[in-house]
C-alpha cells in the first residue's frame, strides 16, 4: 500500500482475465479509464468491499507472481505503450 494525495492505495489486479478485473472494478464503481494496464488503483476504504466481494489479499510478490503466471502482467515497455493491446 502507498499514500496519495492523503489516501492509502492498492492495487487490483485478476490472476484470470482483464474482464474480470474490467467486471470487478466496475461492481466496486471504479470506470474502465481508471485501468492502468495490469491494475487498478484502490483506495483503502474500498478494500473491505472487495474483500467482501472475493477479492484477496496478498502482499506486493505475490501479486506480481500471480500476475506473471496468468500472463497479464506488463513490462515498463508495455506500459509506456499503453498497456495490453
Amino acid at each position: 500500500m502507498w499514500e496519495f494525495r492523503g489516501v492509502m492505495h492498492a492495487h487490483l489486479i485478476s490472476d484470470h482475465s482483464l474482464v474480470e478485473l474490467h467486471d470487478f472494478a466496475f461492481m466496486l464503481g471504479f470506470p474502465e479509464r481508471a485501468f492502468q494496464g495490469d491494475h487498478y488503483d484502490i483506495p483503502d476504504f474500498l478494500i473491505d468491499a472487495a474483500l467482501e466481494l472475493g477479492a484477496q489479499q496478498v502482499d506486493s510478490r505475490e501479486l506480481v507472481r500471480r500476475l506473471k503466471l496468468s500472463g497479464l502482467r506488463l513490462s515498463p515497455k508495455q506500459r509506456d505503450r499503453g498497456g495490453h493491446s
